[in-house]
């Protein structure tokens, strides 16, 4: 893969950030992550402990590796906490940088759009680079590229589910009319949702579950890594359009008598 994306001034070659929990072992972890060539990990702040020995062997392992960290507000209900949260990971990993979440709801795990373009307005005046994850809303992304966010993250399904890209329709509204990077966030499950999604055109993915739970986390993250680099180059290459009959494959003229 030879192509870039950029958020805010920094530039990734690698279209698939990927998670740092759920992992079977550290050891699992480290390796996954090596073979999803991801440049970008996300941590979440209120589910890690990064005072205790496993929160700085993680630090340790992000920053010998060099990769991004990209802290996020999983878990928070509200604005305020949500805010709060970004504040602490600011001071905590020195990162202006931060996955925005405001969760609306427990089961579905559904962004809520009013706390979600609160807390970004707040965070972006503070001077966060802010990526925030939001359903797969044309409209909601389009307010929060208005407010200045580095980028929008729609869901793809929700978190967790595995289900895929259930819109895909919205999803090309959202990347056709964003003048930021679109990331797919959450729902991936297997390497043929990455393909279709970056075939979709987002600039990138953001997985965590589909990884970390699977039978092999390892395999899983090479498949995840291949699904979006050809799903990436599909994209650009461009694809035949679709027919309704059938268009010859062999030239039409007369080879013998055109001889």
């Amino acid at each position: 893969m030879t192509s870039t994306w950029k958020i805010g001034d920094r530039e990734y070659t690698s279209r698939l950030l990927v998670g740092t929990a759920k992992y079977p072992s550290p050891e699992i972890m480290e390796q996954a992550i090596a073979a999803s060539g991801a440049e970008i990990v996300t941590v979440a702040i209120r589910r890690v402990n990064l005072a205790e020995a496993s929160g700085q062997n993680l630090l340790a392992f992000i920053r010998r590796t060099g990769l991004t960290v990209l802290p996020n507000t999983a878990g928070c209900y509200t604005a305020k906490e949500a805010i709060l949260t970004a504040q602490l990971a600011r001071e905590a990993l020195e990162t202006n940088l931060v996955k925005l979440e405001v969760i609306g709801d427990p089961d579905t795990l559904f962004p809520d759009n009013e706390g979600l373009l609160e807390a970004a307005k707040v965070l972006l005046a503070d001077g966060f680079i802010v990526m925030p994850y939001c359903i797969d809303d044309p409209i909601v992304c389009r307010k929060l590229e208005e407010m200045g966010c580095a980028a929008v993250m729609p869901l793809a399904a929700p978190i967790g589910s595995g289900l895929g890209i259930r819109n895909p329709y919205n999803i090309r509204i959202i990347v056709e009319h964003a003048h930021v990077p679109v990331l797919v966030d959450a729902g991936v499950g297997t390497a043929s949702d990455a393909a279709f999604a970056m075939e979709l055109g987002v600039q990138a993915l953001l997985m965590q579950t589909a990884i970390a739970q699977a039978q092999d986390p390892v395999k899983m993250a090479t498949a995840m890594r291949l699904g979006t680099e050809a799903g990436r180059l599909a994209f650009e290459a461009g694809r035949i359009p679709k027919k309704l009959y059938a268009t010859a494959s062999s030239p039409l003229t007369d080879l013998i008598n055109a001889r």
